[in-house]
């Protein structure tokens, strides 16, 4: 896998990550220091508006709930597609349009595996140890429900489905990625410094 982001096609960085890494963050902070847009809200807007369903719908669903439909590039919805299947037909053909207007940032979506082939990507998978992921999703995101980390298990569990679903690749391994970051240890902000030195390398062999 040679990522070059001095060849013709626009550049593009995907941001895979465990729930509670900070991938999402890291994604926003990394595009800011490129200057390039960073799709996360408002592709999960994009695909709302184009699917019907609501945003946060689309959020909690669309991308760890594992779908029934096997040939998810066909776009018939006759034959039987579950709302899961829908949305990734529909996120598909939106990122391939976003890669298209020029260099970004996407985060999530099986972006690295959409784009293959098809732009000159840098894909990142972040992803940091359990005690730390746990500890942000209690600061950040408010979680109390459960034990944080009985819901990072179920939360991950479900991605890696998805991903095995809709890919047929092993959603966190790393030959799948050129890079793959620990932020718990790393910190954001290096994780962010590492992605934009990265991006304007020549060549990654991988």
């Amino acid at each position: 896998m040679a990522f070059q982001p001095n060849s013709a096609s626009n550049r593009i960085i995907t941001i895979s990550r465990e729930f509670g890494s900070g991938g999402r963050t890291i994604g926003k902070k990394t595009a800011e220091k490129l200057g390039i847009p960073c799709y996360d809200a408002q592709l999960i807007q994009k695909i709302a508006e184009e699917s019907g369903f609501a945003a946060d719908y689309v959020r909690k669903e669309g991308e760890d709930a594992v779908g029934g439909w096997i040939f998810p590039i066909i776009t018939d919805r006759t034959m039987g597609m579950t709302n899961q299947d829908t949305l990734w037909v529909i996120q598909r053909r939106i990122i391939l349009e976003l890669a298209e207007k020029g260099p970004c940032v996407i985060v999530g979506r099986c972006a690295d595996f959409i784009l293959r082939g098809k732009a000159d990507c840098l894909n990142a998978f972040i992803y940091a140890s359990m005690e730390c992921r746990a500890a942000r999703i209690v600061k950040e995101y408010g979680e109390r429900e459960q034990s944080p980390e009985r819901r990072l298990k179920e939360k991950d569990k479900r991605r890696a489905a998805y991903h095995r679903f809709y890919t047929d690749m092993t959603w966190g391994h790393a030959q799948n990625y050129h890079i793959c970051l620990d932020s718990g240890t790393l910190g954001i902000n290096t994780c962010v410094e590492i992605l934009s030195r990265l991006y304007h390398k020549e060549v990654i062999q991988a």
